[in-house]
């Protein structure tokens, strides 16, 4: 029998929203900051692929391809962004978005958690 190791898993994801919550409030912080260029982490995928963790697939299309950036990097201001007079490239609607995907992440994440203790549990009972 193999090991559960959803634990792990949510675990390791807890840790990167962490992270990620703590890059996003310091680029909500540094907002008015000359010069400034905002910051992001690489996505979670990419932190599983290093970790050597897979995850199995029924199908190939049900998991995006992790091929982005390995580190805390500076967003860049594209397209129809509008250049502040500081130099600064925080976009606080983003931001914004940033902290609300965190907090959902976060909460399916817990929520996953539970749901799957609840059913250990359950089968442990009986």
């Amino acid at each position: 029998m193999q090991p559960i190791q959803l634990f792990d898993l949510a675990s390791r994801q807890a840790q990167w929203l962490a992270v990620r919550q703590n890059v996003v409030a310091g680029n909500i912080a540094n907002a008015n900051t000359p010069h400034y260029a905002a910051k992001d982490v690489k996505p979670f995928q990419s932190v599983l692929q290093e970790t050597g963790f897979q995850m199995a697939a029924t199908n190939p299309a049900h998991f995006t391809d992790g091929s982005s950036a390995a580190q805390v990097t500076e967003t860049s201001m594209l397209g129809d962004t509008e250049v502040q007079q500081s130099g600064n490239s925080v976009q606080l609607e983003k931001e914004l978005m940033k902290t609300g995907e965190v907090k959902r992440d976060y909460e399916l994440n817990t929520g996953l958690v539970k749901a799957f203790h609840r059913m250990m549990l359950m089968t442990v009972r009986k």
